[in-house]
């Protein structure tokens, strides 16, 4: 954080008998002159607030005076003459000023640049010995706020890339389709999805790799390590980040449960795809434990992760175990877990060799047949009601057949 010089040091003795602020009337207008400038703190900031005046008596009077913006800048407009240029703060007293410029020229139509800057010899020599140390002291502190100051930059524009690395991860498939047009195989696109994601999260392990480097106490940056390297498979590498992501965040004096719960839930995800059901279960129960208002976002995850990896008896757990989670049970998002809870319980169906018709496990018939309550027009709609009436079960009378062309 910058600090402000106290521009009440070092006040200039000169008497200020009146104060005129009006505007330029008609006569004098032709031959008025605009002036603009910043006004600069003896530490080299600018300083907000307070007023710029031009005086043509030394200061007795102040015959223009123009407010100064929470940026240090100022600007007016007088007829053409030499003034002084006289800077006062909110609470410089009566009659005092805190810094003036003489002998500023001002012509008719012309723009002057006249800064007041308090970091020149001639203002820093007026200051009492308290004053030119107490002056060094802050300079040595906004020296190191602006370092600071530009570290935070950096690795926000990093945090930024990485954003918009996952963005571009999440639609690698789309991406790959674009790219590679309509006629393309489905292996063709396959693999320039995989060639667009291994970019992206090599991308995201280089920028997290010199971020955690440079600020190893921030434990975001490690997570966002973590989410790399497990994307390029690395997953010894991203459970250690991870964890110490974990370690960072619950020892912080105000540990962000969110920063946790993705901590866990990365950790989650390496577990389901290792087949680890115990580790996956252990981590996405502490991710949504960690951060309940999207509990059930990382329990619906942990379930979608095990479906990819067609590991039937976990995702249909993890789908439970979501749908639990979910006080609302007509909650539309609880579609997909029932879903997921389908396709795992219909690996065990079997045919009836007398009608040839597939043989639902009861609970597979009550999942799709919600999902098809809670999605009746979803995207897996006409897959399962394709499914039921195989089945020769009954359709949900709340979907609506697609119409056929």
């Amino acid at each position: 954080m910058k600090r402000n010089f106290s521009v009440r040091l070092g006040l200039a003795a000169t008497g200020l008998l009146a104060l005129v602020i009006g505007p330029v009337n008609a006569q004098q207008a032709a031959n008025t002159g605009k002036i603009h400038g910043r006004v600069i703190n003896p530490t080299g900031q600018p300083q907000g607030q307070g007023t710029v005046s031009l005086s043509t008596d030394g200061g007795n009077t102040l015959k223009y005076t123009f407010p100064v913006t929470e940026t240090g800048d100022y600007s007016g407009e007088a007829p053409q003459g030499t003034y002084m240029v006289i800077y006062r703060a909110n609470e410089t007293p009566a009659g005092k000023m805190v810094d003036s410029i003489r002998g500023v020229k001002i012509t008719a139509g012309g723009d002057t640049a006249q800064d007041i800057d308090m970091t020149r010899q001639e203002y820093v020599d007026k200051l009492s010995p308290e004053e030119k140390k107490q002056l060094e002291e802050l300079k040595k502190q906004n020296s190191e706020a602006l370092k600071a100051n530009a570290v935070i930059n950096a690795l926000n524009a990093d945090l930024k890339a990485v954003n918009q690395d996952k963005h571009d991860v999440d639609t690698a498939t789309a991406t790959a389709t674009q790219a590679l047009g309509a006629s393309a195989s489905r292996s063709d696109i396959n693999a320039k999805t995989d060639e667009i994601k291994t970019a992206k999260y090599t991308d995201i392990e280089t920028l997290m790799k010199k971020d955690t480097g440079i600020k190893p106490e921030e434990a975001l940056l490690w997570v966002n390590l973590g989410f790399g390297q497990s994307g390029l498979k690395q997953y010894d590498d991203a459970v250690v980040s991870y964890k110490k992501a974990i370690d960072l965040e619950s020892a912080a004096k105000k540990p962000r449960p969110s920063v946790i719960a993705l901590a866990d839930a990365g950790m989650g995800e390496i577990y389901a795809r290792q087949g680890n059901v115990q580790g996956a279960n252990a981590s996405y129960d502490a991710a949504a434990k960690a951060d309940p208002p999207n509990a059930l976002l990382h329990l619906r995850n942990e379930a979608v992760i095990f479906f990819q990896e067609n590991n039937a008896q976990a995702q249909i757990a993890a789908a439970d175990e979501a749908i639990k989670s979910d006080a609302n049970q007509s909650d539309p998002n609880l579609a997909i877990l029932y879903y997921i809870k389908g396709q795992g319980l219909i690996q065990s169906a079997q045919v009836d060799p007398k009608t040839n018709r597939i043989v639902l496990p009861p609970d597979c018939t009550a999942a799709y047949q919600k999902y098809l309550d809670l999605a009746p027009s979803g995207p897996y709609a006409a897959e399962v009601a394709g499914i039921l009436q195989q089945a020769g079960e009954k359709v949900s009378a709340s979907y609506k057949a697609p119409k056929t062309k």
